[in-house]
C-alpha cells in the first residue's frame, strides 16, 4: 500500500470512529506506521487530510447508496426512494449508528473553515440531487431530502432504527 493510501486509510478509520478533533496527527502517524516527514510530504495539514477523507467518503457513500437502490430495486417492487431509507438502516447496522461523517465533522470544525465546509456542502448537494432523481415528483424533492437527513441524524442520536421507519411511513403517505 502506498504511504498516502496508508495515511488516508488510517485517518478514515480514526476520523469515522473517534472524530476529527479527537484524532491527532501523531496518532495517525503512529497507527499508519510512517515517518512524520512522510505525513507532511503527502498532506500539508490535518485539514488537507480531512478533505481527502471526506472526498473518499463521498465517493464510497454515494456509490454504495446508488448500488443498494439498484440492487434492491431489481429484487422488489419497492419505490426507489423507500429503498434509499432502507440503505440508511443498512448503514446503521454496518457502522454501528455512527451517522453521517460529513455532519459529524461539521460539528467539529470552526465557523471559518471554508475549505472543509465546501466539501461537506458539495456532498449534501449531490445527495439532495440524487434523492431528487428518486422523487416521484419534483415538488417532493426537498421534503424527501429533509426527511432523509432527519432520519439519519435522529437514528444516530437514539441508536435506533425507529426514526428511519417513521420517515418511511411519512414518505409512503407523500408518494401515494
Amino acid at each position: 500500500m502506498k504511504v498516502k493510501d496508508k495515511i488516508l486509510t488510517t485517518a478514515t478509520g480514526l476520523f469515522h470512529h473517534q472524530g476529527y478533533r479527537a484524532t491527532g496527527i501523531n496518532q495517525i502517524i503512529e497507527e499508519a506506521g510512517i515517518a512524520k516527514g512522510s505525513f507532511y510530504y503527502n498532506f500539508k495539514s490535518k485539514e488537507a487530510l480531512c478533505i481527502a477523507f471526506l472526498e473518499r467518503r463521498h465517493i464510497y457513500w454515494m456509490e454504495a447508496l446508488e448500488k443498494y437502490v439498484v440492487r434492491h430495486r431489481q429484487k422488489s417492487n419497492e419505490e426507489p426512494i423507500l429503498l434509499a431509507f432502507d440503505f440508511l438502516s443498512f448503514m446503521n447496522k454496518k457502522e454501528n449508528f455512527r451517522g453521517c461523517s460529513f455532519l459529524n465533522i461539521l460539528s467539529e470544525i470552526s465557523d471559518d473553515n471554508r475549505a472543509i465546509l465546501s466539501v461537506i456542502q458539495d456532498h449534501k448537494t449531490d445527495l439532495r440531487n440524487y434523492i431528487g432523481t428518486l422523487a416521484v415528483n419534483s415538488l417532493l424533492r426537498d421534503h424527501l431530502y429533509l426527511l432523509f437527513e432527519g432520519a439519519l441524524i435522529e437514528s444516530q442520536l437514539f441508536k435506533n432504527q425507529w426514526p428511519i421507519d417513521q420517515a418511511k411511513k411519512i414518505v409512503k403517505s407523500l408518494i401515494k
